[in-house]
């Protein structure tokens, strides 16, 4: 019964403000964003109601009129959430929640509800909780009333379901229960990384906007099988797997959480042991949905992400994907290292591998070694381990010469200068 309820879609309308600095079109792409994230959280848009305005008002969002206009339409359509293009001040949800029947929610909440419904790892589980509980502390005042009135659904998920009586010191408590366990987690993961390292692993990690098919290019490269969905952040967990190239060199590939412009800066926080995945690769593969109208645009939310992140200075290719569905006029904003490929076409991926292999390839140091017929073992260690260019049996010899490329740690070089 109660997973009856959960598939139940909440009626929603969506509010958005348009300001001046802003142009009609990223407007539009904005306010489809945010319908394309209502339907991901199991809304149904009913109404979409825009205003243009010289600022935000300060008590309201939007100016009285449409503040009126809202009402009437709650009248008509009945639905049971308005969801805001922005993020509200705690005295805009209660001056609005005066005025309206209707939950009243944001696109920072509309995005940790999805988060919540996908987190799948205790870790993921335990980020989503504190990024929710530090956006719904200081809007207790105002979301109270609402959330005891209406009960679950959109935007009340997990901790969001916390009524005005809640000690607010429980819920401090529980704030710092969730760092502490989430620094033994980074913890965890910083030593793992460090075990990586040691081991001189070459990690690269796929980063993106969210749904450009990060997944979809994981899942073809690695033969994974990990969450493809046509939904806003269908991955949230990180996953790591074994990438072979061409020439049968093994590194690591890491499949990471999708960014999206307006990120709420407390998923950001609550994320950072995912994210410092992304910090140390030693190749970012840059995927961008080249089928998306907006898609400079997400590009461009990408790096000022990586800069945040302190990760804007790792080398990268930039992977123009969807290009089955690009229109004819697409131009790709980066016009070095980067590819227009279609993750579904096997030439395409075999195209990216070949692209990863030569940026590898140019990061290692020349090495001309000779091996005997029974150092079959080594020969093997070789091509996991370097990139095997051109191997000539000498009969003579009965030796083996083995010309190729290897990372300046390898015990090859070490040998040699012994």
């Amino acid at each position: 019964m109660i997973q009856e309820n959960q598939e139940i879609k909440e009626k929603a309308i969506l509010v958005g403000c348009q300001l001046p600095f802003m142009e009609d079109e990223r407007f539009q792409y904005l306010m489809e964003e945010l319908g394309s994230l209502a339907h991901t959280a199991n809304a149904e848009v009913v109404m979409v109601v825009v205003q243009k305005r010289d600022r935000i008002d300060n008590a309201t969002y939007i100016g009285k009129g449409k503040v009126a206009e809202l009402q009437a339409l709650e009248e008509e359509f009945e639905p049971s959430l308005f969801i805001f293009n922005d993020e509200l001040s705690p005295s805009q949800v209660r001056n609005l929640g005066r005025e309206l029947n209707a939950k009243i929610i944001d696109r920072t909440q509309l995005i940790l509800d999805i988060f919540a419904r996908r987190a799948q790892s205790r870790e993921g589980k335990l980020q989503v909780e504190l990024a929710q509980l530090e956006y719904l502390l200081p809007r207790l005042g105002g979301q109270g009333a609402q959330l005891s009135r209406l009960g679950g659904g959109i935007g009340t998920r997990g901790p969001g379901e916390t009524k005005l009586e809640t000690d607010r010191r429980h819920i401090n408590r529980r704030i710092d229960e969730l760092k502490r366990q989430l620094e033994q987690v980074r913890k965890h993961r910083e030593r793992y990384r460090d075990r990586r390292k040691k081991n001189n692993v070459f990690q690269i990690s796929l980063v993106g906007y969210t749904n450009a098919g990060k997944s979809t290019i994981f899942n073809r490269l690695t033969d994974e099988e990990t969450l493809e969905e046509n939904l806003l952040f269908a991955t949230l967990d990180p996953t790591t797997r074994k990438l072979r190239l061409p020439s049968g060199f093994q590194a690591l590939l890491t499949d990471t959480v999708g960014f999206i412009q307006h990120l709420p800066t407390t998923l950001v926080a609550a994320f950072r042991s995912t994210l410092e995945e992304v910090k140390e690769a030693d190749l970012l593969i840059h995927v961008v949905d080249s089928s998306h109208p907006d898609y400079d645009q997400h590009e461009r939310t990408v790096r000022s992400l990586l800069e945040k992140l302190e990760a804007s200075t790792i080398p990268e290719i930039v992977v123009y994907n969807k290009k089955d569905a690009s229109p004819a006029n697409f131009v790709r904003l980066s016009t070095q290292n980067s590819l227009h490929i279609s993750a579904l076409k096997a030439e395409d991926l075999d195209l990216l591998l070949q692209t990863i292999q030569q940026f590898v390839t140019a990061e290692m140091k020349p090495y001309d070694v000779q091996l005997s017929s029974s150092q079959g073992k080594t020969m093997n260690q070789l091509k996991l381990e370097t990139i095997v260019k051109e191997v000539v049996y000498d009969e003579e010899k009965d030796q083996y010469r083995c010309k190729g490329f290897a990372p300046e740690w390898h015990p090859l070089f070490t040998h040699q200068e012994r």
